[in-house]
């Protein structure tokens, strides 16, 4: 039999009347032929207070259980979706992580796959059942103890179950129609895609778009898994939603397809460094050895000082990074591997992207995007570049601006 993999998020199972309703969305797939694996996350809400249940009994808790507790809100939803397709007459059974078994690494909270063997629920399917549900974003580690994949981990179990079983596609439901040429609440000319490429779904993602979490993505494109974002609170068909696909799907795609953004970013700058060899790796290695994620990277032309060559290097991270940040470079300066004058922190920017992979191909996407933000008087502050995307940090207070700016100026309320 053909075999989908659907997965529901937790506003899409937050009651039993929305579990039903999900429920009834799987039963229709049943009757159209497939078997069907459904990974399902925590009702909303559940996690993070199961999180603060763990967290209340001390700072420094066992990763362990905290993995035991936190992933308990998934098990919960798996059976009453098991046995609310019993009641419709849909032969199902749920799924532990450990049960599949779902194969991950040891390490607790972010967890990744090592390998999902098929042969227990295709046995289950050649006796007749027609609908495994799977408890998403949860494993089992090579010591036997239960692990997770950290926040989001749902999505990535869907795709990863959806390459393993070598299914026909993907359908994550949520709360939300479909991927976006930008986000809804800011412009009201903001288009649902009918298609995106995996490239230009990961940069979205990756940049502040919230639809899909960033590792499933990766993995879709790396196992070449269709994926179909689409509402569960809606009626759907096989035209519903967006798919996210290898390009080659696409006829003709527009030169740009979105604008991303992230609100939460600040800007690093250490005043006066030496510029000599080794010394990115001497300010990027502390940093990253602190667990901040630097994003974008600039540094200045270099001028001659009174101990030779000096250069100013700024970066971006998340603003709650920044504090992070400032005490490994004040470590690294205390220990003698670099000096700088000042470290400057401007911690109220936001990064504003445009990305689309017929960038590729077409000249001018720069100078557009520029002479956009140049109208609406929007100073830039850092630009970094890559094959498929353009990025730039701007003061937040003119963030709205800058986006609805941009979707006008690319025409992306127009299809391709």
């Amino acid at each position: 039999m053909p075999l989908l993999v659907m997965k529901f998020g937790g506003t899409s199972v937050a009651d039993m009347a929305r579990i039903k309703n999900a429920a009834l969305k799987v039963k229709r797939e049943v009757e159209r032929g497939y078997d069907v694996i459904v990974i399902v996350s925590a009702m909303s809400g559940k996690t993070n207070e199961l999180v603060g249940w763990v967290e209340s009994t001390s700072p420094l808790y066992d990763a362990r259980e905290y993995d035991a507790v936190v992933s308990s809100g998934e098990n919960v939803t798996a059976g009453l979706m098991a046995l609310t397709l019993q009641e419709m007459d849909v032969p199902a059974r749920s799924w532990q992580g450990w049960q599949v078994p779902i194969n991950t690494t040891s390490a607790h909270a972010s967890a990744r796959f090592k390998s999902i063997p098929a042969d227990n629920i295709n046995a289950k399917f050649a006796e007749g059942f027609k609908v495994a549900v799977v408890a998403g974003f949860q494993g089992v580690s090579p010591e036997g103890r239960i692990t997770t994949l950290g926040r989001g981990g749902s999505d990535t179990t869907a795709v990863a179950f959806a390459a393993a079983f070598n299914a026909e596609r993907c359908d994550i439901y949520t709360d939300v129609d479909g991927i976006y040429t930008t986000d809804p609440r800011i412009t009201n000319k903001a288009r649902k895609l009918d298609k995106i490429a995996f490239e230009e779904m990961l940069e979205l993602a990756s940049l502040g778009a919230k639809v899909l979490q960033t590792r499933s993505v990766e993995l879709a494109m790396r196992y070449k898994v269709r994926l179909r974002v689409l509402s569960s609170f809606e009626d759907t068909d096989e035209n519903s939603g967006t798919l996210v696909c290898d390009e080659d799907e696409i006829m003709e795609s527009k030169v740009v397809s979105g604008v991303a953004y992230s609100r939460d970013e600040a800007k690093i700058t250490l005043v006066t460094v030496a510029d000599r060899p080794g010394i990115a790796a001497a300010i990027f290695g502390p940093l990253s050895e602190a667990g901040v994620n630097v994003d974008m990277i600039v540094q200045n032309i270099s001028e001659k000082g009174d101990v030779g060559a000096v250069t100013d290097m700024t970066f971006s991270c998340p603003v709650n990074q920044v504090a992070r940040a400032c005490k490994a470079m004040e470590d690294a300066k205390t220990a003698g591997h670099i000096n700088f004058e000042e470290l400057n922190v401007d911690s109220d920017v936001a990064k504003i992207s445009v990305v689309g992979i017929g960038m590729r191909s077409h000249a001018g996407v720069a100078a557009t995007m520029f002479k956009a933000l140049s109208s609406e008087n929007v100073n830039i502050k850092v630009i970094s570049t890559s094959e498929i995307k353009i990025s730039v940090l701007i003061d937040r207070k003119y963030m709205e601006l800058a986006v609805q700016a941009l979707h006008d100026a690319f025409e992306l309320e127009k299809a391709g």
